[in-house]
């Protein structure tokens, strides 16, 4: 048996409400890791170049802005 028709059998006795979980992870699996450092990295420039970065916001001020 390979490891896919293993896996596949492994699928049919997952019980429903667990499948979020099973794709969730195998979503990870093959995710674009290119895409996720760009990604990442365009979330780190914009805090770099962020004017307001470094100024202190207390917890209380953040809530209002939601």
């Amino acid at each position: 048996m390979s490891e896919k028709e293993r896996a596949a059998a492994l699928l049919e006795l997952v019980p429903s409400y667990k499948m979020g979980y099973v794709i969730a992870y195998l979503q990870g699996l093959v995710a674009d890791e290119a895409a996720d450092d760009a990604f990442c990295e365009k979330m780190y420039q914009d805090y770099l170049n962020d004017p307001d970065r470094g100024e202190f916001v207390s917890f209380e001020e953040a809530l209002k802005e939601y």
